[in-house]
């Protein structure tokens, strides 16, 4: 049975922040001294959308994972994508259990490991662009077709893929369709000398870190993100994520496109979840400023004359952000 009783639509706020601090507190018995960035994290996972993880090796990105899926109870599955994967090696396959099967047309699915709760793309950008594709209608659809048949992944469904952003040789890049379907983008980076010596104070006393135990279930997660999605948002605040997308398609030379209107129901959906977060049942500006950032960054491709002035895509979406008008 649920810990969470019925509540009303203007209690949401509440119900959700009750069930994410108790994942946050629970998450951070593993990923210690990133409050943020597992908070980014956690409200993809409501948000009901996907996570992208780009940072140096051995920072933690697959502990994250793998925490999250533990906490809630879910599956986790580990992907670790490289040249040679195939697209079936992520969906799955149909196959014709024998002979006389095969003769038929009876054809069985064997499903891959992308039917998990979370799924963990590791290296994603090292996988050739046909198996990368092989994620596109997962991402977006929540099924795999395969043999002219959809079978759906399990609910919630969260893809957290990482990407080293210092070694590119043999990867290839993601392409804009597919980073256009990560709900964030999210750098843990180094952890603080104090988060450091706890680490290596706790591996030299015996004390390796296990997996947490679940504080939710895939139930009480899914009716969360539900109730994440009855939080108020203002016609102001509506207007305030279109200023914001609408800016980043103005010519600028330093970003070659713009972002989609999928973003910008993103920046939506993700600041639902932040204010809940918060215990509020309606959304802020702030919320949007705080999120447009891990959101939108992403989703902007920028120009060689970028490079060449060492522009950064979070840095230019602070500068639209400082030049629109905050409403009250």
């Amino acid at each position: 049975m649920s810990q969470f009783p019925p509540y009303t639509a203007f209690d949401d706020g509440g119900r959700v922040a009750e069930g994410f601090h108790s994942l946050l507190k629970n998450v951070e018995q593993v990923i210690t001294g990133k409050t943020h960035a597992v908070r980014l994290a956690l409200t993809t996972l409501f948000a009901g959308g996907h996570l992208l993880l780009e940072d140096v090796p051995g920072v933690g990105k697959t502990s994250l994972g793998r925490a999250v899926a533990a906490s809630i109870g879910g599956e986790f599955r580990r992907i670790q994508f490289t040249p040679d994967l195939l697209p079936s090696d992520i969906t799955g396959v149909s196959f014709p259990p024998g002979l006389e099967a095969a003769r038929q047309g009876d054809f069985r699915f064997l499903p891959g490991p992308v039917f998990a709760n979370i799924v963990l793309c590791d290296e994603v950008n090292r996988a050739s662009p046909k198996t990368q594709s092989a994620l596109l209608e997962v991402m977006e659809e929540g099924q795999v077709t395969v043999g002219g048949d959809s079978h759906p992944v399990p609910r919630p469904f969260m893809v957290v893929a990482t990407q080293n952003p210092v070694d590119f040789d043999g990867t290839y890049a993601l392409p804009e369709a597919q980073l256009d379907r990560f709900l964030m983008r999210v750098r843990l980076g180094y952890p603080s000398e104090e988060a450091e010596f706890g680490l290596l104070k706790a591996e030299g006393g015996g004390m390796a870190r296990t997996e947490p135990s679940p504080v939710l279930n895939v139930d009480e997660v899914r009716r969360l993100t539900e109730a994440a999605r009855r939080i108020v948002v203002s016609d102001p605040v509506h207007r305030y994520i279109v200023a914001l997308v609408t800016a980043t398609r103005a010519p600028d030379p330093r970003i070659r496109l713009g972002a989609s209107p999928r973003a910008a129901l993103a920046l939506l959906r993700a600041a639902r979840v932040w204010a809940a977060a918060d215990g509020r049942h309606f959304v802020a500006p702030e919320d949007v400023r705080e999120l447009a950032g891990p959101v939108l960054a992403h989703r902007l491709p920028l120009t060689s004359e970028a490079d060449f002035t060492r522009s950064d895509a979070e840095d230019l979406v602070a500068e639209l952000l400082g030049r629109l008008k905050v409403p009250r």
